[in-house]
């Protein structure tokens, strides 16, 4: 019943992760970054120089570095290489995109990653006692076939799962139960919701196995320059409208019941998206799929495959926010410049392609990133986004709340909820990063790490609601999701000719994979549009084709 990870996942299985390039972080920790700043236009703005730089030098900077670069693209001719690329963003979205893009253009490449916060976004942990727990993405499903890749490159291994079983409360009772025999977890399904299980387990797996079409696409080389191309590859005219369509909707339409959708259906978004069944059918399916299936985490902290592929690929990691992206008019290829600022100034440096690896959206009134120069203007934002609050208590459970007055008869490590309490989404036992040979999962009646998913932070009396008595309580707010809802279009990956925007994929659906995805595509979009490879982007029939090229 419990899951996570190819969508979010019930329970913070794939959630609720900052990882798109900071998105969020621990209460505690500081911001790495200046603010943002009034910006100029293109022709105002006095390129930074040195103390005690000559003005009219310091001004020329930008056109004699525009120029060198346009020097030695024609030196070496039409095909060369890209000179220097930036990455906004070090979540698992950056990560993995300055990854990719080093194996397409070659080490030679210089990769300029900026990271206002933390390596890792929603792959984050937090310190309790001396030991580190996940506050973003715990696990993941064995689906997630780029994670396990990364895994894999970097020598990491697998954690040692800590089994433990889960329930759905309603606020005054559970309204379903998990046991440790699975026959008798298929007959209460059964007894209570009748075949809508199998008619929802038969609705993710059509879905599951279309989506899984996109491993083949990108080991052929092909890519999209829109979210829409590439659901329409993977499920044509189907998959688009399921962004448009509820989740209520469309399981309504296989006949599944709507008490299943209610008890069951509602309680893993709640857990994953923070969201209910009239979210949109792609998001909601993807999240779903997280709750089946085997799940894994990685040894020392799912973070570490951040940093790692960072380290791989020899990335420059810049801690700084960007500020504005300008379009330099050039023949040819474009070049850009793009502006930062962090704690000891601001910067600056010319690009020949530019991710975006962090949300545009507009819960600050604007995307936060400006992009000057061009015709017509740039506009990626594309709404608002969901808030979430982990919170990481010790302490000790209040299983009366629950219905269980003594605590040593309380059977559940993991709690998801309906809409109501409304105050919190889902509750979890959970084991530290590090896990020993000998170590046990604490029990009821013992003081443990309870992880606390919110849409708000938790009152003291919302805390002692849940808990008897509590050691310390640390929490982490993101902007984790996109608030969804229908869209009258689906954002496009490729803003200009060489500058992307990794996380419009986040628009049809939203997890640690999914981003692991959209990074892949954008760094075949990127080398097939360097190189006028165009029979290899947004092309129809592709299962076709593949079959054909095998």
């Amino acid at each position: 019943m419990r899951g996570g990870g190819w969508g979010p996942g019930a329970g913070q299985r794939e959630g609720p992760g900052a990882g798109r390039g900071g998105r969020g972080g621990a209460r505690r920790a500081g911001r790495g970054g200046a603010g943002r700043r009034a910006l100029r236009g293109p022709r105002e703005r006095a390129p930074r120089r040195a103390s005690g730089s000559p003005p009219a030098m310091a001004r020329a900077a930008p056109l004699l570095a525009a120029l060198a670069a346009l020097l030695a693209a024609a030196a070496t001719g039409g095909d060369a290489r890209p000179s220097k690329i930036a990455v906004v963003g070090a979540g698992i979205g950056g990560s993995a995109v300055a990854h990719f893009l080093q194996q397409h253009f070659g080490p030679r490449v210089q990769i300029d990653v900026f990271e206002k916060g933390t390596v890792g976004g929603r792959l984050a942990t937090i310190s309790v006692n001396k030991q580190h727990y996940e506050s973003g993405a715990a696990s993941f499903h064995s689906l997630s076939l780029h994670m396990q890749d990364f895994v894999k490159q970097l020598g990491l291994r697998h954690r040692r799962e800590v089994v433990g079983r889960s329930a759905i409360f309603s606020g005054e009772h559970f309204v379903l139960e998990e046991t440790d025999w699975y026959l008798l977890n298929l007959f209460r399904l059964w007894w209570h919701y009748g075949i809508s299980f199998l008619r929802l387990q038969m609705w993710v797996e059509e879905v599951m196995e279309k989506f899984m079409r996109i491993y083949k696409y990108q080991a052929h080389g092909y890519a999209f320059s829109g979210v829409e191309e590439l659901l329409y590859s993977l499920g044509e005219s189907a998959f688009v409208n399921m962004t448009q369509r509820s989740v209520a909707e469309s399981l309504l339409q296989v006949g599944v019941t709507q008490r299943f959708i209610d008890d069951v259906v509602s309680a893993v978004l709640r857990a994953s998206y923070g969201q209910s069944a009239a979210m949109p059918a792609f998001a909601g399916a993807m999240s779903l799929a997280g709750a089946q299936g085997s799940l894994w985490s990685v040894e020392g902290g799912n973070k570490l495959v951040c940093s790692g592929l960072l380290k791989l690929t020899k990335a420059n990691v810049i801690h700084a926010t960007v500020t504005s992206v300008t379009l330099q008019n050039t023949e040819g290829k474009p070049l850009y410049y793009v502006e930062y600022e962090n704690e000891v100034g601001n910067g600056s440096d010319f690009y020949d392609i530019v991710v975006i690896a962090t949300p545009l959206h507009l819960d600050n009134g604007s995307s936060g990133i400006t992009f000057e120069g061009f015709d017509p203007p740039i506009d990626a934002a594309q709404g608002s986004f969901q808030p979430t609050v982990v919170s990481l208590v010790h302490g000790y459970l209040n299983s009366s709340y629950f219905g269980f007055p003594d605590p040593k008869l309380f059977p559940f490590a993991s709690i998801l909820t309906t809409d109501f309490p409304n105050f919190f989404c889902s509750l979890d036992n959970i084991c530290p990063v590090n896990i020993s040979a000998n170590f046990r999962r604490k029990q009821p009646q013992e003081a443990a790490v309870w992880r606390v998913q919110s849409p708000k932070p938790l009152l003291r009396s919302q805390l002692k609601t849940l808990f008897r008595s509590y050691y310390s309580v640390q929490t982490a707010e993101w902007r984790a999701h996109p608030v969804y809802g229908p869209h009258s279009t689906l954002p496009r990956f490729a803003l200009h000719d060489q500058l992307f925007h990794l996380n419009a994929l986040e628009w049809a659906a939203s997890s640690v994979e999914v981003m692991a995805v959209a990074a892949k595509n954008v760094a075949l979009l990127a080398y097939n549009r360097w190189y006028q490879d165009l029979d290899k982007i947004d092309q129809k029939d592709l299962m076709h084709k593949v079959k054909t090229e095998l």
